[in-house]
């Protein structure tokens, strides 16, 4: 999409001032535009103008994760650190527990990255990648404990995925009720919907 200079920011509210301009000037049509009333309609204008521009530039960016120089190691170095801490619904505190994405953004806000604060906001980011190629890094996203409706619900980060065995780390309100290394069997087989990478292949050994 291309930019808006602001010549063109200029162009339109001119455009439009010029026109009221001489409707106002024809016998019948009051009030007259006053300076005042220019400057009002501009600053509107404009404001409409950066807003658009501003919406369009999130969806430009929306589903790429600005990982930086951060190493997926470091990110599961890190995240099992966290082995442990108890389960509590929609906290990124570690003082008092975390859901499972909670658990998510503090790994990856440690780090100065920023990422969706809910599982399903992931949905449309970062790479789709067969599960097979899955690496320690990679997020996995599954539906939420009714895994009939197809929608992220859970999610957790690649731990290990050697000899056909995967395993994932993640905050879960199950039986473990916290940061818990979990096989990837059966029940999580049923809700899994994809992995995904954030990061750059290149920095996968």
């Amino acid at each position: 999409m291309k930019k808006i200079s602001t010549a063109g920011k200029l162009f339109f509210p001119v455009i439009l001032i010029a026109s009221l301009a001489a409707c106002s000037n024809e016998k019948d049509q009051t009030p007259h535009i006053t300076p005042d009333d220019s400057a009002t309609i501009i600053t509107a204008i404009e404001d409409t103008i950066n807003e658009r521009t501003a919406a369009t530039s999130a969806e430009q960016v929306r589903g790429k994760i600005n990982t930086g120089s951060i190493l997926p190691d470091s990110i599961m170095a890190f995240a099992k650190t966290l082995l442990g801490i108890p389960y509590l619904y929609a906290s990124t505190d570690p003082e008092k527990g975390f859901d499972c994405s909670g658990f998510i953004t503090y790994v990856f806000n440690h780090y100065s990255i920023n990422v969706p604060r809910s599982s399903v906001d992931f949905t449309d980011y970062g790479r789709e990648i067969d599960i097979k190629k899955a690496k320690p890094g990679d997020l996995i996203l599954f539906t939420g404990t009714d895994s009939t409706i197809r929608v992220v619900g859970h999610m957790g980060i690649v731990a290990k995925n050697e000899n056909d065995s995967l395993q994932f780390i993640h905050s879960t309100s199950g039986k473990a009720k916290g940061v818990v290394i979990t096989p990837f069997e059966k029940y999580y087989q049923s809700r899994f919907v994809k992995v995904i990478r954030v990061f750059p292949d290149e920095l996968f050994q």
